[in-house]
């Protein structure tokens, strides 16, 4: 049984250099996401009645593949760090297009937009959660093996 002090050491066997509570702390990130955006997805998905909107069918298949892979993550926290990358990415981008203008000219409080801002507020956290280091030193500045591509 490891000790507690070994949680905010860094694992270099079994994280790559990673501190095991910061691996833990993103299963945790996965789990939320799986249940709680997973819940919402498929509820409206497997409730819906009538014709879909398009835009908001999209969104919500989206939301729902998120979960499912999320359950990936929960078991291969690093391996899926691409989908919270994806995730922060989205969401700041539709805060900076959508809502931001809004909220410059005052008519983000009100609008069908405000509901979306708050969720996409969230994103801080999963900010938070992201290992940077490790994610520029193995998505940005690693060197690729072109052979390593093909297999």
């Amino acid at each position: 049984m490891r000790s507690f002090k070994s949680a905010f050491q860094p694992d270099y066997e079994r994280y790559d250099g990673l501190r095991p509570i910061i691996v833990h702390a993103l299963r945790l990130g996965f789990v939320l996401v799986f249940v709680i955006v997973g819940q919402i997805a498929w509820t409206r998905i497997v409730n819906h009645r009538g014709d879909w909107d398009p835009i908001y069918a999209a969104a919500l298949c989206m939301w729902a593949t998120q979960s499912m892979l999320s359950l990936i993550g929960i078991f291969h926290p690093l391996k899926m760090l691409p989908l919270v990358l994806f995730e922060i990415l989205y969401k700041l981008l539709w805060l900076i297009i959508v809502a931001l203008p809004l909220w410059s000219a005052n008519r983000l409080a009100g609008s069908p937009a405000e509901d979306l801002t708050y969720a996409c507020l969230g994103v801080v956290i999963p900010m938070v959660l992201v290992p940077w280091p490790y994610v520029l030193r193995k998505y940005i500045w690693s060197r690729h093996d072109p052979q390593s591509m093909l297999m």
